[in-house]
Parts: structure tokens; C-alpha cells; sequence
């Protein structure tokens, strides 16, 4: 059981945590209001914190939400959706987040990210022969859905894979086919 009491700051000690912890990671308003809440020895502080931060130009939620889209849309890992889901649960506002998402994505052909998506993920087979195997193309779909691509593009991409993908949409689960 940890009983380690945590040491609480005040004024301009508060100040500089806040700007250490902006310095070690992007943070939204809203994580950061819940770090420095722990931290605060005056829990009225932490506004006047975060508002003296807006002011500087060190907290800006849209900015965030803007950088954090870009960098996941660059990599290649995620889809749109998986975007907006990972801002929300950062607890960046909705309007923020679809705006930075929709912004981000707008030039990006989703087909195109998800074939490389699926060629980086399964570099080690051949990709045609594996998704031919029913169970392949419905594990290939549901990590496709995870990683936030949209259920029709992810359809129309894995068809030219397998002829069975169109099937995909009405279960996401090969088993419950099979005992049919």
C-alpha cells in the first residue's frame, strides 16, 4: 500500500510544475487541470494556473488536438475514428476534436491508409494468400475497425483480398457464421 504522501505546491511552485509537466508531454486543459488538482495546495489556484498558461500561449486545446491528429494520421497507425476516440478520451472538447480530426483528414484517401496499414502489419506473409483464409480476412477487418478505419473502407479494400469480405459488415465474428 503506498502511503507516500504527495507534496503539495503552492503560487509559483505550481506555476513551475505545471510548465515541467508541459515540458515532458503535449497535455490537454483538462489533464493538466487534473495533475496540478493533485498537486495544488489551494485548489483555486489551479484555474488561475491554467487560464495564466492560456495566456502565455502554453495551453491551447485546439492547437493540441490539431498536433496530436497530424502525428496519428502521419504515422499511419490510426484511422479517423480511432483519432477522435484517443482526443475524447484525452478529454478534449467534441467540437475541438472532430474539428482537428476532420481537419487532419481530409486530404487523406482512407483507402490508400489502409492498404498501407494492412502492408506494414502483415509485411511477414503474403498478404493475397493470407486473407484468403475466411478467419485471416475477419481478424484483418476487426483490427482494421480498432484502429479507427471506417467499416466501408475497410470492405472495400479487404475485397480486393478476399471475395468473402463483403460478408464482414453483417458479423464481425467468422464463428457465429460457422455454426449456422
Amino acid at each position: 500500500m503506498n502511503t507516500r504522501q504527495v507534496r503539495k505546491l503552492a503560487g509559483e511552485d505550481l506555476f513551475r510544475h505545471a510548465l515541467m509537466l508541459l515540458g515532458r508531454r503535449a497535455l490537454s486543459a483538462s489533464e493538466l487541470r487534473t495533475k496540478l488538482a493533485r498537486k495544488a495546495a489551494l485548489a483555486e489556484e489551479v484555474e488561475g494556473i491554467l487560464l495564466r498558461l492560456k495566456e502565455l500561449g502554453y495551453l491551447n486545446d485546439a492547437q493540441f488536438a490539431e498536433s496530436y491528429a497530424a502525428v496519428r494520421r502521419d504515422s499511419g497507425s490510426f484511422g479517423k475514428q480511432r483519432v477522435l476516440r484517443d482526443l475524447r478520451l484525452r478529454r478534449v472538447s467534441a467540437g475541438i476534436a472532430e474539428k482537428a480530426v476532420g481537419t487532419a483528414f481530409e486530404n487523406s484517401d482512407e483507402s490508400l491508409l489502409i492498404l498501407a496499414w494492412l502492408k506494414r502489419k502483415f509485411k511477414a506473409v503474403d498478404l493475397a494468400e493470407h486473407l484468403q483464409v475466411e478467419k485471416n480476412l475477419a481478424s484483418a477487418y476487426r483490427k482494421l475497425r480498432y484502429a479507427g478505419f471506417s467499416s466501408a473502407a475497410s470492405i472495400k479494400v479487404l475485397k480486393q483480398f478476399g471475395e468473402r469480405a463483403d460478408e464482414l459488415a453483417d458479423s464481425d465474428l467468422p464463428e457465429e457464421r460457422e455454426e449456422q
